[in-house]
């Protein structure tokens, strides 16, 4: 027998015991193309489809944990890249302001009369009032705030929850908006929608020159 035959009858051996042309392929070091082309009328009985079956199983694990590595590894480049850029950025009033005026450019309600600032994410809401904070002297008397929740909510657990995030005492708080419950989905972990207001034309006024200001020098 002629070493080209030995191979084929060994390949055929391992596909009919439920081998991958890719394992016949490594475990023989020959062509996967050649694989096939010796076994593809092989018939295989059920616990050779099982084999298959197993084996596909775990190279769809293996692949999505290489697939994770790979992501998790760009993750932690990426954030490290990150910290290093904003280690390098002097965080002082003035950047601050100009930071506050993108945010109220994007997620604020144009009101010459006073600055309002409308989100459901408490990162978000912190995020402006600590920048609002740091770049304007205010008069803390001045915040109202008003949730927007479901009438299924417990408004007052949602209450204390954005007073403790935006360090405003509920006395400041108007009486919330309850929406109405369509009883399509219930969130039970939701915890609204803030509206916040500051009373303070100049400093809405302000923003609002900041914001348009840099956008002319930009484009130009």
């Amino acid at each position: 027998m002629t070493l080209s035959s030995n191979l084929i009858n060994s390949a055929l051996n391992l596909r009919k015991k439920g081998y991958s042309y890719q394992e016949i392929s490594k475990n023989l070091n020959i062509a996967k193309s050649s694989a096939y082309l010796w076994c593809k009328r092989v018939i295989l009985d059920e616990n050779a489809k099982k084999r298959i079956s197993r084996r596909l199983a775990i190279g769809m694990i293996k692949a999505k944990q290489v697939l994770k590595a790979k992501r998790d590894k760009n993750i932690k480049t990426i954030s490290e890249k990150a910290n290093y850029y904003l280690s390098n950025n002097k965080f002082d009033k003035k950047t601050n302001k100009l930071l506050c005026s993108f945010l109220y450019w994007a997620e604020g309600e144009k009101n010459k009369n006073s600055i309002t600032f409308i989100n459901s994410n408490p990162l978000m809401i912190e995020s402006f009032l600590t920048l609002l904070r740091s770049a304007f002297t205010l008069d803390e008397r001045k915040f109202r705030i008003l949730v927007h929740v479901h009438e299924y909510h417990n408004e007052k657990k949602i209450k204390n929850y954005w007073s403790t995030i935006t360090r405003i005492p509920l006395s400041q708080f108007s009486k919330s908006y309850l929406k109405p419950h369509t009883k399509k989905r219930i969130r039970d972990d939701y915890k609204g929608t803030v509206s916040l207001r500051y009373y303070d034309y100049k400093i809405a006024l302000e923003l609002t020159f900041i914001y348009n200001r840099f956008a002319e020098r930009l484009i130009k």
